[in-house]
């Protein structure tokens, strides 16, 4: 199942290192049988849910039925876990950003606390499971050509921001993906995959730390953005992914002018 992975892919940056760090072959583990592995790496970082608990992956089998899944792990710590690729990244992501992910987990399970389960998730928990498959976290440096950036990618002015600005992606610019379906859709790459973006302005400190660093910034940062602020969809910029800056081959203009992809924006009426 995972050697359908293309690890040297720009988008597994952010979790490649969680990866390499279980040591499936180190560990005598097949591709295939990594719940060991993750429960090895979430002792080793002392992950824990948001009630405290010890994070613990366990098999799909453990949910009862009839309970939600993000408030079993809320009341349990234990995440139930699939042999797929989607519970795969999803587990990568845990051990990424583990902050990030237990502040959804508490956005989440509260909501279901209140309102229980219905036919649908609310807007609350709506935008909370939106970001936990499909975000992908966007560093800005803060400034004018930042804010220019960005305002061009909100208003889809595609060629603009992601063509002709192109040079401030790596120095100005830099995206972390989040969001496990999304990984998961990225095995098998097409130009319409297409990632809810959340814009996060810094300063030169942050942009300036080494990668490790900074995902632990990020991933505070965020966590005690979203404890302190909540969240709702009107916060995310839609971004097509293999539009990213030499994240694809042949993103000459008419690849951005790809209407199909890159759509124009919607005109409110």
């Amino acid at each position: 199942m995972l050697s359908q992975i293309d690890w040297s892919r720009p988008w597994y940056d952010a979790v490649r290192p969680a990866y390499q760090q279980l040591s499936l072959e180190r560990l005598g583990l097949g591709d295939d049988d990594f719940l060991d592995a993750f429960n090895r790496s979430a002792a080793a970082l002392g992950l824990r849910n948001h009630a405290g608990m010890p994070l613990r992956f366990v098999p799909q089998a453990a949910l009862p039925e009839g309970t939600a899944y993000e408030e079993f792990i809320g009341a349990t710590g234990q995440v139930p876990t699939r042999d797929n690729l989607h519970d795969f990244f999803n587990g990568l992501v845990w051990q990424t950003f583990p902050l990030i992910k237990r502040q959804l987990n508490a956005l989440q399970a509260a909501q279901i606390a209140q309102v229980g389960i219905g036919k649908s998730r609310g807007p609350a928990r709506d935008a909370a499971t939106i970001f936990d498959e499909n975000a992908a976290l966007l560093v800005v440096r803060e400034g004018s050509a930042g804010r220019a950036l960005v305002d061009e990618l909100r208003a889809h002015g595609w060629l603009g921001a992601l063509h002709e600005k192109r040079a401030m992606f790596g120095s100005d610019v830099r995206i972390w993906l989040f969001g496990h379906a999304l990984m998961e859709k990225l095995v098998s790459p097409r130009k319409a995959i297409t990632a809810h973006t959340r814009v996060i302005f810094v300063g030169d400190d942050v942009l300036a730390l080494a990668p490790e660093a900074q995902r632990t910034w990020i991933d505070a940062h965020v966590a005690d953005q979203l404890a302190s602020e909540g969240l709702s969809t009107a916060g995310f910029t839609p971004l097509p992914v293999l539009g990213v800056p030499g994240w694809w081959p042949g993103q000459d203009q008419d690849f951005y002018l790809d209407t199909s992809v890159f759509r124009p924006k919607r005109q409110e009426r």
